[in-house]
C-alpha cells in the first residue's frame, strides 16, 4: 500500500514536472498570414494602402501600422487602423509615392492580449513604356 502510494506520487510530481519544463504551444498570438502589397514584392504602381491579413482577431485600440521611406522619414496618411468590417485585418492609406523602398513597421494586440510584431519591406519602381 506504501508503495503504491509512493508511485502514484512520484507519477503526479513527474507529470507537474513535465508541464512546468516542456516549453509551452503558443497560442492566440496573431501572425500574418499575407499582406499587399507582398512582402518583398516590387510593383509598377503605387499602391493606395497596405493591408496585413493575420490569422487573429486584433484589439483595434492597441494595434498600430506605419509606411517609412528609404531615410525613415514616415511616408502613410497615419490613419493606421484594423478594419471593422473584419477584426484580422490591419490597413493604412497612402498617399502616391514615388520609386522607391519602403518599409511597414506593424505591432498588434491579439484578443487574448498576446503582442506580436514585425516588419517588411516592398518597392515602387518606375514603370518604363
Amino acid at each position: 500500500m506504501r508503495a503504491l502510494k509512493f508511485h502514484t506520487l512520484a507519477a503526479a510530481f513527474a507529470s507537474v514536472l513535465m508541464l512546468i519544463l516542456l516549453p509551452s504551444q503558443s497560442r492566440g498570438h496573431s501572425f500574418p498570414l499575407r499582406s499587399d502589397p507582398r512582402v518583398g514584392w516590387t510593383v509598377t504602381t503605387s499602391p493606395t494602402k497596405v493591408t496585413i491579413w493575420f490569422d487573429g482577431e486584433l484589439e483595434p485600440a492597441f494595434s498600430t501600422i506605419g509606411v517609412y521611406d528609404s531615410e525613415k522619414k514616415r511616408v502613410d496618411k497615419r490613419n493606421g487602423r484594423v478594419n471593422p468590417s473584419d477584426l484580422t485585418v490591419l490597413e493604412i492609406d497612402l498617399p502616391v509615392l514615388p520609386a522607391g523602398t519602403y518599409r511597414v513597421y506593424w505591432k498588434v494586440l491579439s484578443k487574448d492580449t498576446h503582442v506580436t510584431e514585425g516588419d517588411f519591406s516592398f518597392t515602387v519602381a518606375v514603370k518604363t513604356p
